[in-house]
């Protein structure tokens, strides 16, 4: 996310009477308004720093950013904001939907609760109370599940493994605080959360294991068979034909004593290769091999 610049929005328009007033509350306003996060015709005063942004996100962008004193960064408390200036005609106000001084509907989607602001109500924007901030994708696609904390979809209402507070911490991948990003989040087989851009990089470096606990992210049973056939087709030398290992497999967390093999350690509970030596010689390459099969 990249900071807005203020400086390109149209100045001010003064009104000079009730008619010009009502003409414009009626009337859509100019297009070159809002920010690169939000479309919307009002800016916000931050309470903690008295200072005038187009939204939080603007804000928090400018006040995390590397040249600021790290002493000094801060996000702006969005249930704290008392204040907005509309972005038409530059009166500043207590918050509320429609200015005070021309009329402009500064958002088509308002919460009182949040202090937001949004034109594009394509996005379908719900207030979730157990959340306690504004959701998007329609209040009836989603459900908040009070063990996670957090709103997911209807489609994994009865399949999905609660985690204690879900999205109330960093992305494991590119450390953004997940619980409020407007970026799409992915819940994984696990229950844990990272952004849907991560989980897509993740695979194009070919890693296939969740990053917080290491279980598989997704179906890996060919990945795991065509292991099968590279470790039968791979004999390994006299000296180790009788070697044994112990391993712990990180989908089931079953442990087992298996034949040593230099390609991987095959689980003998779930069938998987996504496990971790504990006892025995020196480690397997399975995951380099993982990569090779699924190229």
């Amino acid at each position: 996310m990249m900071m807005s610049e203020s400086d390109q929005q149209k100045p001010p328009i003064v009104l000079s009477d009730d008619s010009s007033k009502q003409q414009l509350q009626m009337e859509p306003a100019p297009a070159n308004y809002g920010c690169k996060h939000y479309r919307r015709r009002c800016k916000i005063r931050a309470p903690c720093c008295d200072e005038v942004f187009d939204c939080r996100h603007c804000h928090n962008e400018a006040k995390n950013a590397l040249e600021i004193n790290p002493l000094h960064r801060h996000d702006v408390p969005r249930h704290h904001v008392k204040r907005v200036m509309c972005s038409l005609c530059g009166t500043e106000q207590d918050v509320g939907q429609n200015c005070v001084s021309c009329g402009v509907c500064m958002g088509n989607y308002f919460c009182e609760k949040c202090k937001f602001f949004d034109d594009d109500v394509s996005k379908k924007q719900y207030h979730c109370d157990e959340c306690g901030i504004c959701r998007t994708g329609g209040r009836e696609n989603f459900f908040h599940c009070s063990n996670c904390g957090c709103c997911y979809s209807n489609l994994i209402k009865d399949a999905h493994r609660c985690v204690e507070r879900a999205m109330h911490h960093n992305c494991a991948v590119c450390f953004e605080f997940l619980f409020d990003s407007t970026r799409n989040i992915a819940v994984l087989l696990c229950g844990h959360t990272i952004h849907m851009e991560c989980v897509k990089e993740m695979e194009r470096h070919r890693r296939y294991a969740c990053p917080v606990c290491s279980k598989s992210i997704c179906d890996m049973s060919n990945v795991w068979r065509k292991l099968d056939e590279e470790i039968a087709s791979t004999p390994m030398p006299e000296m180790y034909k009788n070697k044994k290992v112990w391993i712990l497999c990180n989908d089931c967390e079953e442990t087992s004593e298996v034949q040593f093999h230099i390609v991987g350690y095959k689980c003998l509970s779930c069938s998987s290769y996504n496990t971790r030596q504990i006892q025995g010689g020196p480690p397997p390459s399975c995951s380099s091999r993982v990569a090779e099969v699924v190229r």
